[in-house]
């Protein structure tokens, strides 16, 4: 092989190491870091030549198993995973869970590569999973409510109706309450029946941007106009796929709760953003590919925080912060970036809450062959 093919396939492997959106590393027999890729650098917030100069014994926390791993595997010569690996440290950060691959180079004996996964989106993806379950089995409530509850409550306000005719002043109160209560519980299930909604979403290729505008339109017209919203916008991304009028309901749900959380404060803000994050897939149902997820969109606010025991079920139903709450808002968004294909996670700590939503961008339809027949989904909007 020429020096310049040989140049030229090292150029292609690191270009494929740093498309990689995990980071990796190769660790020398000395326990040196000898290379790095763009996500490794991320990770352990330093350079490729900054990490050279460095053992992994001092770049990790100390006792850590991939020391252990790393050992296993140069004995062995053979592969091994590690799942749920505690890295954190000051120098890392907190919360640093990671699946490990360590595995040995047979070109370079001694020498072993390790791919790190962190745990937290594959941690936020099998959360929306449950997310999605928690949805299906408030849709088989919702149909049986439906049809179980709303009947008998209609016969029953009926008759409160009719006995308010005729029964003293002074009892009236009794058959107003009995009215009253009758159409508060028709009203929940009227919200629940939306989860039994399994017709197929009619998406288009949505501007995200005009969305949001108008989400922010109808706030500072109602329950946020003594909130600043302000806008950190990714001019140049690409259409959604999706239904206009479910992504209005889901991101004004959104902006609602941060209101909510808000409150009073004086300085108050909620922040609406997007950006174009390349790297996320995620198995759909009744499909065999993997969707990709770019898109993200965010909803940030400064308020207090959701409290740290609700935040691993805040999208289960009927869990809520709220006194007069249904715990369905949050539910429903769930089940509506589901059915669209993508996720939604909430980070929270005081002063600072992220409700952060991932969806697949609009993909062009393949140019039509003389003679094809070719179905129009929808129009861009």
């Amino acid at each position: 092989m020429s020096n310049t093919q040989s140049a030229a396939g090292d150029a292609l492997a690191l270009a494929v190491l740093n498309s990689v959106q995990n980071p990796v590393i190769l660790v020398d027999p000395l326990g040196h870091v000898a290379f790095a890729n763009w996500e490794a650098e991320s990770f352990f917030g330093a350079s490729a030549a900054q990490l050279a100069r460095h053992e992994i014994a001092t770049l990790i926390p100390f006792g850590s198993p991939l020391l252990a791993l790393i050992d296993q595997v140069r004995e062995r010569k053979a592969p091994v995973n590690e799942y749920r690996v505690d890295l954190s440290s000051p120098r890392l950060g907190q919360d640093k869970l990671v699946d490990l691959y360590v595995a040995p180079v047979t070109s370079e004996p001694g020498s072993v590569v390790v791919v790190f996964q962190e745990r937290s989106m594959a941690d936020k993806i099998d959360r929306q999973l449950t997310h999605r379950a928690a949805a299906r089995s408030v849709t088989g409530l919702a149909s049986m409510l439906a049809h179980e509850i709303k009947n008998p409550l209609s016969g029953i306000r009926g008759a409160a109706q009719l006995l308010e005719t005729s029964v003293p002043d002074e009892d009236r109160a009794l058959t107003r309450l009995i009215c009253d209560e009758t159409d508060r519980i028709v009203s929940l299930v009227d919200r629940m029946e939306v989860f039994s909604d399994e017709r197929p979403v009619d998406r288009q290729p949505i501007n995200i941007h005009s969305v949001l505008d108008h989400v922010k339109a109808i706030a500072k017209a109602g329950f946020g106009r003594n909130i600043r919203i302000s806008e950190n916008y990714d001019p140049s991304l690409p259409p959604v796929h999706a239904n206009r009028d479910q992504l209005v309901q889901v991101f004004l749900n959104l902006v609602k709760n941060a209101a909510e959380a808000i409150a009073d404060q004086p300085d108050g803000e909620i922040m609406l953003t997007t950006a174009y994050r390349p790297g996320i897939r995620l198995s759909v149902a009744g499909s065999r590919e993997k969707i990709s997820l770019p898109l993200e969109f965010c909803v940030i606010d400064n308020g207090p925080g959701v409290p740290a025991d609700l935040l691993p079920n805040l999208f289960d139903p009927f869990i809520t912060t709220k006194t007069n709450g249904s715990g369905l808002g949050l539910a429903l968004v769930a089940k509506i970036i589901g059915a669209h294909g993508g996720i939604v996670e909430c980070d929270s700590q005081n002063r600072r809450t992220i409700f952060r939503v991932l969806m697949p961008m609009h993909k062009e339809a393949p140019a039509v062959e003389p003679g094809a027949v070719h179905t129009i989904t929808g129009k861009a909007k």
